[in-house]
């Protein structure tokens, strides 16, 4: 059997993103962060959109150019502390927040993608997190159910690609990219390097080509990315 060659133009790859889709975005802060997809995603005029990612980013860079554009519906994270505008239209009501604590987030994503409804745990009880949510009691302890997370789509940064879609990721963009690319119903990676098939060796694939529906290839990256130039 001859495996497909994933390989795609931005424009056609994010164009299957609907207004009110549900869009993961990898990242940890700027390592990881798919700059170009969201650029494209900002072009093409998306609205209503939820976004779930562990930051919003900095002034300027990544989810806070969908927000100055008022694409941005909801925003699940755990923090936002960084970028100023986002704070602003949380006060005045202009998008929804929902925090997670960040290895909560993690797992609630992971437990997406293992076809998991919910996880439970005791961390955030008897704080804000807690809030609305269920609770229940196992062996005579008190622990929150937290529901998995799934998404239209996912957007992840590679360092390295194969036309197939086995990716690798760079240092920190092995934190979330690898788990939503597994918990989204459309996977769009951006890779700095695209190979041919076999390009990626076997123990450097972090994300497997069967969890991939399309690949981008980078070429030169912009300013964005400068904190992980290599």
């Amino acid at each position: 059997m001859r495996l497909p060659d994933k390989t795609t133009s931005m424009e056609e790859a994010v164009s299957q993103i609907e207004s009110g889709a549900t869009v993961m975005l990898g990242g940890f802060g700027v390592p990881g962060t798919p700059f170009a997809l969201i650029r494209e995603l900002l072009r093409q005029g998306q609205r209503d959109l939820t976004i779930i990612k562990n930051d919003a980013n900095e002034t300027g860079l990544g989810v806070d150019h969908l927000l100055a554009e008022g694409r941005v519906k909801r925003l699940i994270t755990t923090h936002i502390g960084l970028n100023p505008r986002a704070i602003q239209m949380m006060n005045d009501g202009e998008i929804e927040v929902e925090f997670c604590a960040q290895g909560i987030l993690a797992e609630r994503v992971r437990a997406g993608g293992a076809g998991l409804q919910a996880i439970v745990t005791d961390i955030g009880l008897d704080t804000e997190l807690a809030r609305g949510k269920a609770t229940v009691d196992i062996d005579g302890k008190p622990a929150m159910i937290e529901t998995a997370l799934r998404a239209d789509a996912a957007f992840v940064h590679a360092a390295k690609a194969d036309v197939f879609g086995n990716l690798g990721y760079c240092a920190t963009a092995r934190n979330f990219n690898p788990m939503m690319a597994m918990a989204a119903d459309l996977v769009i990676a951006e890779a700095e390097t695209v190979l041919p098939l076999g390009g990626v060796a076997p123990d450097e694939v972090h994300t497997p080509g069967p969890f991939v529906d399309h690949v981008v290839e980078l070429g030169e990256l912009s300013e964005e990315y400068d904190i992980v130039r290599r």
